[in-house]
C-alpha cells in the first residue's frame, strides 16, 4: 500500500485567517456602560409606572 501525502494549501482548506484588527473609533469604558443601562432600567420603570396612570 502506497503512502501518499497530500498537502494543501492553508487557503485551499476552508481555514481563513484574517491578520488585519478592526478597531473601532467608539471606545467605552465598563463604567460607562454600567451607568448607560441603570438609566436605561430606571427610565423603564418610570415609564412602567406612570404610562399605565396615563392611559387609565
Amino acid at each position: 500500500m502506497a503512502r501518499d501525502k497530500i498537502s494543501m494549501p492553508s487557503s485551499g482548506a476552508g481555514i481563513t485567517r484574517y491578520f488585519d484588527e478592526y478597531k473601532s473609533k467608539l471606545r467605552f469604558k465598563p463604567g460607562h456602560v454600567i451607568v448607560l443601562c441603570i438609566i436605561v432600567i430606571i427610565i423603564t420603570i418610570l415609564l412602567h409606572a406612570y404610562g399605565s396612570a396615563l392611559l387609565g
